[in-house]
């Protein structure tokens, strides 16, 4: 049972789950916005928040801490830039917009970008 356990398992394992969400997050980050599935963006807006809510102290450990969870250099670089960027701004830092379904199996896809 599933009782109280509010992460989302997305059809895998751990391991694989975990480098898919750091790969999209990465990805959001680098590109600013990303189509993907409903349930992969809700999931993954979390893991981007957090990363940018981090690199906002901008001091040695936040960097490490990115390194630790992101998994391209520019992807951290970006991060740290989002950073001073969003100095200001007190979360809420991506924006997930409805496209439509896929047309293959009928999976409703999202935009999912920085604000």
């Amino acid at each position: 049972m599933r009782h109280r356990n509010k992460n989302k398992i997305l059809d895998r394992k751990k391991a694989p789950r975990e480098m898919m969400l750091r790969n999209l997050a990465s990805s959001i980050i680098i590109y600013e916005k990303v189509k993907t599935t409903d349930a992969k963006a809700k999931t993954v807006r979390s893991l981007v928040e957090k990363m940018i809510t981090i690199s906002k102290k901008g001091d040695l450990t936040a960097r490490r801490t990115l390194i630790k969870n992101l998994l391209q250099k520019k992807a951290i670089e970006k991060t740290l830039e989002l950073g001073k960027k969003y100095k200001d701004r007190d979360g809420g830092y991506t924006r997930i917009t409805k496209l439509g379904t896929r047309q293959g199996d009928g999976a409703n896809i999202v935009q999912i970008e920085l604000v």
